[in-house]
């Protein structure tokens, strides 16, 4: 049932775009029909699958990136009452700011190569990630920081080896959040100014009225997403088994 459930979902919303098209007879230059998409697709799926793998990298760099940066700027935030003082209000600001306003600048410092995505990439994932992992650090039960204290345990190994373990669930629940929007990220970046990408393809593709070749690439980035996100749920069931019952 996990799996026919939201075929049957995906089904049913396909036949209801496919009914609206015939219904009020659509121009395909506006809504294309499923039909039309998907024949986009064929036609040139060489071309999408390897602007699909540009974005994927992109993706995947930046939320790695923003993985192995958030988790000890949280460590840190939770060790300190000074050092969250001070970086907290800094990355509320930073994360305040409209990504898609920062886009521009990214390229003209960094160019039209992969490298202003990647960091495009990295904005959009860091904050949630910190936030979960210093929220579920901060959550470790006091009488078990205690028992652990009592045990002439060092400070370094109160966070490692309780706090961390124990705040895995969350870290995961914030790099859930963060996969969902890593892609959109990355096509913020391809929209503003790129020469390859699925979000690069979009643009060009609106830009000529192709907008079955634009929805073929708007369903591959769904796609991306989705194959992300549950990577990451069959990854915390393997790494934290014991987590699933929460």
């Amino acid at each position: 049932m996990k799996v026919i459930l939201p075929i049957a979902g995906l089904a049913v919303v396909i036949g209801l775009w496919w009914l609206a098209t015939i219904v009020f007879s659509i121009e395909r230059y506006l809504v294309p029909s499923p039909k039309d998409v998907f024949d986009a697709y064929v036609a040139q799926q060489g071309f999408l699958l390897d602007q699909a793998g540009v974005t994927l990298l992109e993706t995947i760099q930046g939320f790695v990136l923003a993985l192995a940066a958030g988790v000890p700027i949280a460590l840190l935030i939770v060790w300190s009452k000074i050092l969250e003082r001070m970086i907290y209000p800094l990355l509320l600001a930073v994360n305040a700011v409209p990504k898609i306003a920062i886009a521009p600048i990214l390229v003209v410092w960094l160019g039209f190569d992969m490298l202003p995505k990647v960091i495009m990439v990295f904005l959009v994932c860091f904050f949630p990630i910190v936030i979960s992992t210093a929220s579920g650090m901060k959550s470790t039960p006091a009488e078990l920081v205690e028992l652990l204290r009592s045990m002439d345990c060092s400070r370094w190994q109160e966070f490692f080896k309780l706090r961390l373990r124990y705040a895995m669930p969350q870290v995961f629940v914030g790099m859930k959040v963060a996969i969902s929007l890593a892609v959109i990220g990355a096509v913020i970046g391809e929209f503003v100014g790129a020469k390859a990408g699925l979000g690069y393809v979009i643009v060009q593709s609106g830009a000529s009225a192709d907008t079955s070749l634009a929805f073929a690439a708007m369903a591959l980035l769904a796609v991306m997403s989705i194959v992300l996100f549950y990577g990451l749920v069959m990854l915390e069931k393997i790494l934290l088994p014991w987590a699933e019952g929460d």
